[in-house]
């Protein structure tokens, strides 16, 4: 769980502890593999995965042309990374969407 947490301090450095375990909880398995652990923004049909699965059913943000802008603002904010790690892109989505509180 630190882990996860000093990434994404590293972007958000009054990153909320329990929003991060909130996150971690809900993705559960998916954070031991790898490769299901990060993700890609180079690949359309994961960034597509992120719209649908986390920004649209957990968010509950039903206009595409948002979810994209916010999906997409979090690639540029961590274009310097070439492992991006879900937890930390997730939580960054959610911020900047204004839907911290949500979780």
């Amino acid at each position: 769980m630190s882990d996860y947490l000093a990434d994404v301090r590293h972007y958000d450095a009054g990153a909320d502890e329990a929003i991060v375990a909130k996150i971690v909880k809900h993705l559960g398995i998916a954070l031991r593999n790898r490769d299901s652990s990060l993700v890609s923004c180079s690949d359309p049909e994961e960034l597509a995965r992120v719209r649908t699965s986390w920004v649209g059913k957990k968010l509950g943000v039903t206009d595409a042309a948002k979810a994209d802008a916010a999906i997409h603002a979090v690639c540029e904010k961590m274009k310097d990374h070439r492992s991006k790690g879900r937890v930390t892109f997730y939580y960054l989505t959610a911020k900047e969407l204004g839907l911290l509180g949500s979780l």
